[in-house]
């Protein structure tokens, strides 16, 4: 069992936000002693699925809706199902997003290192558009597709 002291050190979240979840009935079953929460190993997993949902953009409302479906049992694993795999193609899609931007960048550094060495651009602008190096090729395709 952990204090809500030692679950906001372990998950970084503000005490404010555990009691928060807490009374938004997140942790449905927590155990109390002398009024004092005691955090399980339920209410850890019931947390780090409250965060990943919460980081995939889901609101707390949200959340709360995905653990009355948990305690409605076997009825609603399709409603789970369904939530997770809209929230994994969300999140999919953002990871695409960064990466053509984490592209673009490592792209943009190497062209001014590039620069930065040769004193110009000019090499670089004879290089474009499809005379670059592979990999720094690669990159210039994705990101300018």
């Amino acid at each position: 069992m952990y204090t809500i002291g030692q679950v906001s050190k372990l998950f970084g979240l503000p005490v404010s936000t555990l009691r928060y979840y807490d009374k938004e009935g997140l942790f449905p079953n927590m155990e109390r002693q002398s009024g004092i929460r005691k955090f399980g190993e339920r209410e850890l997993e019931a947390l780090r699925v409250i965060e990943c949902l919460k980081k995939s953009g889901l609101e707390i409302k949200e959340i709360k809706q995905y653990m009355a479906w948990c305690k409605e049992g076997a009825s609603t694993y399709s409603e789970r199902k369904k939530l997770f795999d809209t929230r994994k193609e969300i999140v999919e899609e953002e990871i695409e997003r960064l990466q053509k931007t984490l592209d673009m960048l490592k792209y943009k550094c190497w062209y001014y290192e590039t620069a930065i060495r040769d004193g110009n651009e000019k090499r670089l602008k004879e290089l474009l558009p499809d005379h670059l190096p592979p990999e720094i090729q690669a990159l210039y395709d994705r990101t300018h597709s």
